[in-house]
């Protein structure tokens, strides 16, 4: 169940995001749950993982989310299905973006939105070199999370508006809220 109050750190980054999700709702990359607290009770919610495990642990939080292991870069639901899709430190770690981004857009209804959280490439000079000096290692103890990308762009190339931005933790963090967009990619 939802708190009434916003938690502090990030789970208040969360508690606001997933706040204003609304009617038939997808989450990519669902970890361990730790999202399924900060969902409104009134909204219908798939998620899913593409480690089996995760999405057997998150299975024992108890709630009643439809859960399932699934790749964020071929989505087996079909077209115009859900009103929200919510990623929460994933898209560092999907290998092609643009793709599950494309995804995205095929399975979200024409004004469907996207919710957005992720570590990004800080806006900070110094802070994004030390990113980039530090990604290739990062990306191989880490097993694929990319230090310093700049998802805000990949977001915008991929033909969703951004209607929502927050950037926290000297830019190091940023919550996003899009729409599709009015025109059509090629």
């Amino acid at each position: 169940m939802r708190k009434e109050t916003r938690p502090f750190g990030f789970g208040g980054w969360r508690w606001e995001l997933l706040g204003d999700v609304r009617g038939r709702a997808l989450e990519i990359g669902c970890g361990w749950g730790h999202n399924f607290d900060h969902y409104p009770s009134e909204i219908s919610v798939s998620a899913f993982d593409v480690e089996m495990d995760r999405v057997r642990e998150a299975a024992r939080r108890g709630h009643s989310i439809r859960l399932a292991a699934a790749d964020a870069q071929q989505l087996p639901f079909p077209d115009v299905r859900f009103d929200s899709v919510v990623a929460t430190l994933v898209f560092c770690s999907i290998p092609d973006p643009a793709a599950a981004l494309g995804e995205i857009r095929r399975v979200l209804k024409p004004d469907g939105r996207l919710y957005l959280i992720d570590h990004v490439r800080s806006h900070h000079h110094w802070l994004g070199r030390a990113q980039d000096f530090l990604a290739p290692a990062w990306l191989w103890a880490t097993g694929g999370c990319n230090l310093n990308r700049d998802t805000e762009s990949t977001v915008r190339r991929a033909g969703f508006e951004i209607e929502k931005l927050k950037v926290g933790f000297g830019g190091l963090l940023k919550l996003m809220v899009s729409t599709k967009g009015n025109h059509r990619l090629r």
